[in-house]
């Protein structure tokens, strides 16, 4: 058994070194008026790769900022729904992949969106416009502008943002969203 720096009861109850800001709710209050003000306008169109159990299209909607988000979008075909659907998101430099690796879940009978993060290396825009480090920097990208310039607050907005698209689907069953 690997060892532990305090006992498992203790372990249970703790809560992280770090305080939360003062103005957590706040910055989020912040996050969340821009985000709900952001007319997602969502447009698909059929994807150049199709399958012969999937629909795939290409998804771009508004995040904040007016960036163009891009997201591939399977769902299953002769499917009724509604039914759930998959969200899925890459790390740093990545891109939302190949559409074969989603067929799986199409299969099951879900729906994919998988979003291309901006500022990676995918086909959303980053609308940039911060000032400071940039280099091997995502995760304070922007700070030198505020918090709320930031390139990861951004980022979990556009993720918001494709929940609520993936949500208003006729196709998609919004309580079943993961």
């Amino acid at each position: 058994m690997p060892a532990l720096d305090m006992p498992l009861s203790k372990l249970e109850q703790y809560m992280g070194i770090n305080p939360r800001p003062d103005d957590f709710d706040a910055f989020w209050d912040r996050a969340l008026a821009e985000l709900d003000a952001t007319d997602p306008a969502p447009r698909i169109a059929p994807a150049a790769f199709q399958a012969p159990n999937a629909e795939c299209f290409d998804l771009t909607f508004t995040g904040v900022r007016g960036a163009q988000i891009y997201a591939k979008y399977l769902r299953p075909k002769n499917v009724p729904g509604p039914h759930p659907a998959v969200l899925m998101f890459h790390g740093y430099t990545g891109n939302s992949g190949d559409w074969w690796d989603k067929l799986a879940y199409v299969n099951l009978g879900y729906s994919v969106f998988a979003m291309d993060c901006r500022g990676q290396g995918g086909k959303s825009e980053d609308v940039g416009g911060v000032k400071g480090n940039t280099m091997r920097g995502q995760f304070i990208r922007g700070l030198d502008s505020g918090p709320d310039h930031m390139l990861m607050r951004h980022i979990f907005l556009d993720t918001a943002q494709l929940a609520r698209v993936a949500a208003s689907m006729p196709e998609v069953d919004p309580a079943r969203i993961g």
